[in-house]
């Protein structure tokens, strides 16, 4: 999906890689994802979004290919989901992760998402092929999509685990339901408007704070100036900051499954790529993807050395 900024502890790591080209990244051993499949004599650019998932995975992606003898560039952190899908199409960048909903919604152009996870991906993959000649890899199971969450104490405190039961406390203690989103969320279709409408329930300006996204986590874990907030689901300061997601029983917020998207000549000329990312993609699930994120935005780590240490845990590369 997204356009989400990263923590406090991961603005350095951004500020090194936004829109810089590295050829001289992280080495990779030849490992499981390399046996049969070589890439000598390829050169690829790899890019990214700015936000932390993001600069993850542009590290996963191009640690893979590199162990498989790819010679890669690295173009992580490009500004903005417009900026990177715009880089791809014009041929600036070979390659980088997309999230199903984003590219059936705002790049295809679909107003209604598809609620099945597997429909959504398949019809956005055959639409960006035919339209754009972009294909997309497999789609990882981890869902990074909008989520209204909570401090765990206070959810089980209110008694609040799904958006039913917030509906229900905003409509009859809209004090207690005090909300913090960014405004972008504030003016989605998919975004808080939606959710009042869908779920039923309008809560007052009042009890309503417009922030910052990155500070909406700190913020929940404060419970100042609200208790509950906008997050999305893979964002390591769920865990970091003993958060709770709220179910979203209604099935209300699109699917956002990310997948390596790259022309279709690029696969056409290697096909061995999919063979190298898709076992990379079937292992990141939401757990796996919040414990990275949470690496990089709460213990400060490297998205190169993140990656590195999680494909090396998973022998897709060597040690």
């Amino acid at each position: 999906m997204r356009l989400l900024p990263i923590a406090a502890s991961g603005l350095a790591v951004m500020a090194l890689t936004a829109g810089c080209f590295s050829s001289s990244g992280t080495k990779a051993k030849e490992g499981s994802l390399a046996k049969g499949n070589s890439l000598k004599g390829a050169t690829f650019t790899v890019g990214s979004k700015e936000f932390t998932e993001q600069l993850v995975l542009c590290q996963i992606t191009a640690q893979a290919l590199r162990s498989a003898d790819a010679t890669v560039k690295e173009k992580c952190g490009l500004n903005g989901s417009d900026t990177t899908r715009a880089a791809l199409t014009s041929g600036s960048i070979d390659m980088y992760w997309e999230y199903t909903g984003t590219a059936w919604i705002n790049y295809l152009k679909n107003t209604q998402p598809i609620k099945d996870p597997a429909q959504q991906y398949q019809q956005a993959a055959q639409q960006d092929l035919a339209k754009n000649h972009i294909k997309w890899l497999a789609a990882a199971p981890a869902n990074n999509t909008y989520a209204i969450g909570v401090k765990t104490a206070t959810a089980q405190q209110l008694k609040v685990a799904s958006l039913s039961d917030y509906a229900k406390l905003a409509n009859s203690d809209p004090k207690k339901a005090s909300m913090c989103i960014a405004s972008e969320f504030a003016g989605r279709s998919d975004g808080w408007p939606g959710v009042q409408k869908a779920y039923g329930f309008k809560l007052p300006k009042g009890n309503t704070a417009t922030l910052a996204e990155g500070a909406i986590y700190s913020a929940v874990d404060k419970g100042n100036p609200c208790a509950f907030g906008e997050v999305t689901t893979t964002d390591g300061r769920i865990k970091g900051l003993s958060l709770t997601p709220l179910t979203d029983d209604k099935k209300f917020f699109p699917i956002y499954n990310p997948a390596l998207t790259l022309q279709e000549k690029t696969l056409k000329d290697h096909p061995e790529i999919e063979k190298i990312i898709n076992p990379v993609a079937a292992a990141l699930d939401d757990a796996t993807l919040q414990d990275l994120n949470a690496q990089v935005d709460i213990k400060g780590k490297e998205p190169s050395e993140v990656a590195q240490t999680w494909l090396q845990s998973k022998g897709f590369i060597g040690k």
